[in-house]
């Protein structure tokens, strides 16, 4: 039997990966006491409940005293154990909180940044533990819900790296995020047809004319390339997250059917999860349209 132990930073998505657990099959118990996950999973074991697994949630709510060795003890007895790590960033998990109005664990008394720095400094040895790390900032829940299912369910093989092709247009500012940057103004621009230019790079008459003199196709090579080559290097160093920006003018045409191309891509690549946001997709239009 499988038991997962779901963890990470207040406001990833934990709650939502249980609920997913509860669907794919596990029994999900959140917020056991550090003191009785050994014995609670050791029962589990020899129960015959035909369920397909155990999803436990613990995290800095559950008291972290103690699990290190827990863990440990679990490991060395060779049950069939998974740590998933969930994690954003500051300024993500600070908009959730706002959102949800919710307090944050250990910030009950003072300022919600100083609770998140705390909890993350408290979860760091669990991070290190970790067999899964998935980065959920950039995620929609349905999005989180499709990755679990990919993993847990269809068997994907996720080495940690969660990758974003992000288009964007450079009149609405350059993407605060983007680990790798690259821009696409010099490919042909659809802007210039007036039958493409209320269209996006999504409609395959907008990326036939991106793609029509060769440079479109020859870039993109060289990009697919040059990013296969990271990806194993990245997970090597326990990078967990990817960010890929691609900007042209509007962040209508180019940029958008570029990285539907890319995506594409890498969709093919063993071991990541990948995901196409265009960020300013729909803006360009709205603005020609009001004209």
């Amino acid at each position: 039997m499988k038991i997962i132990i779901v963890t990470g930073m207040s406001g990833s998505g934990k709650t939502v990966a249980l609920k997913m657990f509860e669907d794919f099959g596990y029994y999900c118990v959140d917020n056991l006491p550090v003191e009785l996950v050994s014995n609670f999973v050791e029962l589990t074991i020899d129960s015959e409940r035909g369920m397909k697994g155990v999803a436990l949630g613990i995290d800095i709510r559950s008291g972290l005293d103690g699990l290190d060795g827990v863990i440990d003890e679990l490991k060395h007895k060779k049950i069939n154990m998974e740590i998933l790590f969930l994690e954003a960033d500051d300024e993500t998990l600070i908009k959730r909180y706002k959102e949800t109005r919710r307090n944050h664990p250990l910030a009950a008394d003072g300022r919600l940044i100083d609770g998140i720095h705390l909890e993350r400094q408290r979860l760091a040895f669990l991070r290190a533990k970790a067999d899964r790390i998935m980065d959920t900032g950039r995620m929609l829940t349905k999005e989180l819900k499709q990755e679990l299912r990919a993993i847990y369910v269809d068997g994907k093989s996720f080495n940690n790296l969660f990758v974003t092709v992000l288009s964007f247009g450079y009149m609405y500012g350059i993407p605060d995020d983007p680990d790798l940057l690259f821009d696409v103004r010099f490919l042909p621009n659809p802007f210039y047809d007036p039958d493409l230019r209320l269209k996006t790079g999504e409609e395959h008459g907008v990326a036939d004319y991106v793609f029509s003199n060769g440079d479109a196709e020859v870039f993109l090579d060289k990009l697919d390339d040059m990013i296969k080559f990271l990806i194993p290097r990245y997970i090597d160093e326990g990078k967990s997250a990817l960010v890929i920006g691609i900007g042209c003018t509007g962040g209508q045409h180019r940029s958008v059917a570029i990285a539907a191309a890319l995506k594409r891509r890498l969709d093919t690549v063993e071991g990541i999860g990948v995901r196409l946001e265009h960020r300013d997709m729909g803006k360009n239009i709205s603005r020609i349209a009001g004209r």
